[in-house]
């Protein structure tokens, strides 16, 4: 068998005896005149498509008499030819990202000083470490795709395929939507395409198809890039729609299905930091709906893979008979297309369970009212309500259609948790034992098909409910567990537990605390939220109130009265009279709300802090010590205000270093698909997209993602990871959907726990974010104001950080653009000091997002809890001392407090080890 090396070398040797062939043919064109020129280029399509006609037909008669050893070879050595003849174009397409960047620095250039300092950040990940983290990762990233995958429809048992020929349609088959664009981006230069996927999978792609849709303009980038050339690229080449599938001619079709009697379909869209979706991308285009009707014309047997992190409308599943199956594998990072290529073949049996609800309609959703751009007549300040209150994703149709199937079944295609498997599952659960304050219930899952599968339980619980009372949804994610890889008849018992107090719910009116009301409640296991396979009934016999926390033993109370505005929320009792309406044009921002916008503080009396003191201690002599030892007071006595300014002011990406004091630098990068680095080149592994990641309702793969990052982050010398996003799909058109894990807390915060804790593990401090109400990109960068009764605050979306907080101790923490009834986040010391630090005992590090407005003021973060500022641009150092200047006792002490805590967290990073 021929080494890599020798198949290189000879794909080389033909590709430049092709190169050359073409060279001369484009001199013999160039001379010609226009109307023979485009006659001959004609006749040379003409004879270029009967030669690969005729080579598809020869490899593929030859094909029939290898071994499957030398049909392997046979692949390879294809693949090596097609990536060698198209090297050049992909270099010129680097040129032209480069001129880009270029480009770009020249617009940045007024904030050059300011840029400057990141600009030279440099990270070697060429160490035999990084080569190993980043092999490990591909590992990691290929494991998690696989168990991501959701197989949404498989009628007639059409999947896994049956036949290695296969018809692929689709410009987007091409390039595979791997990530999403901004800060939770990713490097992809590594992607498999679909079409070599499919290849190492022994599935022969009909060649003239491929060859036509190339011609029609069809091509495979090279992904890859991060940082400032993702920009660039992004600008240079916004992603382009499927085109109009004129190319398909009779012909083309007839061929295509005496090649097979099988076709795939790709569809998907792309989310990106800084926008959201429109519910029009979320539907099929025009050029789309003409592809399908090209392709169920010819074929009944037609396989569509959905490739979105966003939920999108998939009606036409059901309208279309020939389509028999549905794949949906969201944006599953670079080892995706391999992924999917086995779920396709058999290989793996998809596991994965959507995150969402998908209904038919996405703006059936009560939020989409008010998703959009508002603003205030008196303010530049915009706003946006959640009116419709916990009611979000299952919790408003599950809740709504309760006891109208019919009505469900129009609304809702596909159920949250919902996922199909290639082997049946029984299920046998045993009644539930409460034993103390905890709920467990065992399920015995027992693999009843033919083939070797894992099975998803799902444990749910349904409150009672009073009309006027205390909003319930009527039913709730309670725990879940995954099985192990089960042989057919092979069976196993999972423990699903939970804290009886999980079933309370948030009384704001009564109590200002969690209310778990007597009567009875249902516990059951389900495939998916509105399927259940065994339930149980529970009883509480009087009413009990939680008015402390169950772990800290902090006092609750109402905190956040002034976020809930003067609204009406949706209530149960009264779907139509409380069902958000879009705000009307003109609205007007109070006097009470302006105030709170623009608060004005009066200086503080007493000791202004001691600054430069010489008592002889570096941050190394404190290692060790709890973060209020004595000794700590003596240590930051020594810094000066320029210090403490710069410790705070200066914490994008690379903190601020105090040679003199021992007090190093910590490197903090993005993101949650894998380090990336907005400033500097980085060769970093990539990983699925969260939503990926909780797709797969396995806690060991997101563990296992955080140590595999943090393993790698050890390797190229980073302390901090800004990660994971914990915000819900409050809606379908959350532009960063893809980046957040679902439209529940419960499996939200538990997969971002176990995301912490694998890299937390490794000694790298991570920022749970974004902390809080971050759920659109819509003005979020413009401090738009978000108004939220407080038990949605609590219940929905507060509650991801509370779990992980509480179950994996991270040690960081990372505020939002958003401002919370006319208080910022990264100011709101009811959020970060209150809830964050008082009652759920929170002890690391808080840094705001990219500090990109003038209510982001810092003065205000010091004084209520935001630790470091994610400055990029020049002013935050001076808007900080300026604030200290105008408030030494108050800020100066506030400051004090905030550096004491960054020094703490470098403590505890690997930078002391």
């Amino acid at each position: 068998m021929a080494t890599r090396t020798e198949i290189k070398r000879d794909a080389v040797a033909r590709a430049q005896e092709l190169r050359a062939t073409r060279r001369a043919r484009r001199a013999e064109l160039k001379a010609m005149e226009p109307q023979e020129r485009r006659a001959a280029k004609a006749a040379d399509k003409r004879a270029a498509r009967q030669t690969r006609k005729a080579a598809t037909a020869e490899r593929k008669e030859a094909r029939a008499g290898m071994t499957r050893a030398e049909r392997r070879e046979d692949r390879r050595r294809a693949r090596i030819d097609r990536k060698v003849e198209h090297r050049p174009r992909r270099a010129v397409g680097w040129g032209i990202t480069a001129v880009a960047v270029i480009a770009i620095g020249g617009l940045v250039a007024p904030f050059a000083s300011a840029f400057g300092r990141l600009m030279t950040i440099e990270y070697d990940s060429s160490s035999p470490a990084g080569v190993a983290a980043r092999e490990n990762a591909a590992q990691v990233s290929e494991d998690i795709s696989d168990e991501g995958i959701v197989l949404l429809k498989n009628q007639d048992d059409l999947l896994p395929l049956a036949e290695d020929d296969l018809n692929v349609f689709s410009f987007a088959s091409f390039n595979l939507i791997l990530g999403g664009g901004g800060s939770g981006g990713s490097n992809q230069s590594q992607a498999v395409t679909f079409y070599d996927a499919l290849a190492e999978q022994g599935v022969t792609v009909n060649p003239e198809l491929k060859a036509t849709m190339e011609e029609a303009g069809a091509e495979t980038s090279t992904g890859g890039g991060n940082g400032l050339l993702q920009i660039a690229s992004s600008m240079l080449s916004p992603a382009e729609g499927e085109p109009a599938p004129d190319y398909l001619t009779d012909d083309v079709m007839a061929q295509a299905a005496e090649f097979s009697g099988t076709a795939v379909v790709v569809i998907g869209n792309d989310g990106v930091e800084g926008s959201d979706m429109s519910a029009e991308q979320l539907r099929l285009t025009d050029e789309q709906r003409a592809l399908f009707d090209r392709v169920t014309a010819s074929f009944d047997d037609v396989v569509v893979v959905v490739n979105s992190g966003n939920q999108m409308e998939l009606g036409f599943l059901d309208e279309c008979p020939q389509i028999k199956s549905a794949v949906w594998i969201g944006t599953p990072g670079p080892r995706g297309a391999v992924s999917l290529a086995k779920v396709l073949t058999g290989d793996v049996n998809p596991s994965g369970r959507l995150t969402d609800t998908y209904a038919y309609d996405v703006t059936s959703a009560p939020a989409i009212a008010n998703v959009g751009d508002f603003d205030y007549a008196n303010t530049k300040r915009a706003y946006m309500d959640y009116e419709e209150s916990i009611y979000v994703g299952y919790r408003y149709y599950e809740t709504r259609y309760a006891g109208d199937e019919a009505g469900y079944a129009q609304a809702v295609q596909f159920p949250f948790g919902h996922g199909l498997s290639y082997t049946t599952f029984a299920h046998e659960a045993t009644a539930p034992r409460v034993e103390g304050d905890t709920i467990s219930i065992d399920v015995t899952v027992t693999n009843t098909g033919d083939v070797a599968g894992k099975d998803v339980v799902q444990v749910y619980f349904s409150a009672p409910y009073t009309p006027g009372g205390i909003e319930k949804s009527a039913i709730e994610l309670a725990g879940y567990d995954k099985t192990a890889m089960l042989q057919p008849g092979e069976s196993e018992t999972v423990t699903v537990t939970f804290d009886v107090r999980d079933m309370a719910s948030w009384d704001t009116e009564g109590h200002g605390a969690y209310l778990l009301e007597a009567g009875t409640y249902q516990v059951s296991v389900r495939t998916d939220v509105h399927t259940p396979v065994a339930q149980f009934d529970h009883v509480v016999a009087e009413d009990v109130v939680y008015a402390t926390d169950a772990d800290t033993g902090a006092e609750l109370t109402n905190r956040f009265d002034y976020v809930e505005g003067d609204l009406t929320y949706l209530s149960r009792a009264d779907w139509e009279g409380t069902y958000p309406q879009a705000p009307e044009a003109g609205a007007m921002a109070s006097d009470e709300l302006l105030a709170r916008m623009d608060p004005q503080i009066e200086p503080a009396e007493g000791q202004t802090p001691t600054y430069g003191a010489d008592n002889g201690l570096v941050l190394a002599d404190l290692a060790g010590l709890d973060h209020d030892d004595p000794q700590w007071e003596e240590f930051l006595d020594q810094l000066t205000l320029d210090e403490q300014v710069d410790l705070f002011a200066k914490g994008a990406y690379r903190t601020h270093a105090v040679d003199r004091l021992g007090i190093p630098a910590m490197d903090l990068l993005d993101g949650p698909a894998g380090l990336n680095s907005l400033f500097s080149p980085l060769e970093a592994a990539a990983y699925p997209t969260q939503i990926v990641v909780a797709s797969t309702w396995n806690d060991d793969l997101a563990r296992a993602l955080g140590e595999s990052v943090g393993t790698e982050a050890n390797a190229y010398g980073i302390e901090g990871w800004y990660a994971p996003g914990m915000n819900l799909h409050r809606t379908a058109l959350g532009g960063r959907d893809f980046e957040y894990f679902s439209e529940d807390p419960h499996l939200s915060g538990k997969m971002s726990a176990a995301m912490v804790s694998g890299a937390e593990s490794k000694g790298v401090l991570t920022f749970m974010k974004h902390f809080a109400l971050n759920e659109q990109e819509v003005n979020a960068r413009s401090g738009v104001n978000v108004f939220v009764d407080e038990q949605a605050l609590r219940e929905l979306y507060l509650k991801p950080f509370e779990i992980t907080v509480k179950e994996a101790g991270p040690t960081g923490a990372m505020s939002s653009f958003i401002n919370m009834g006319g208080v910022w986040a990264g100011a709101n010391e009811q959020l970060l000091q209150d809830v964050l630090r008082g009652e759920w005992g929170f002890e690391g590090v808080v840094s705001t997002d990219a500090v990109l407005g003038a209510w982001m003021d810092p003065g205000l973060a010091a004084r209520y809890g935001n630790d470091l500022m994610l400055a990029m641009l020049p002013g935050s150092d001076k808007a900080t001392k300026a604030a200290v200047d105008e408030d030494p006792v108050g800020v100066g002490n506030a400051l004090r407090d905030r550096v004491h805590t960054v020094l703490y967290t470098v403590l505890q990073t690997n930078l002391f080890d």
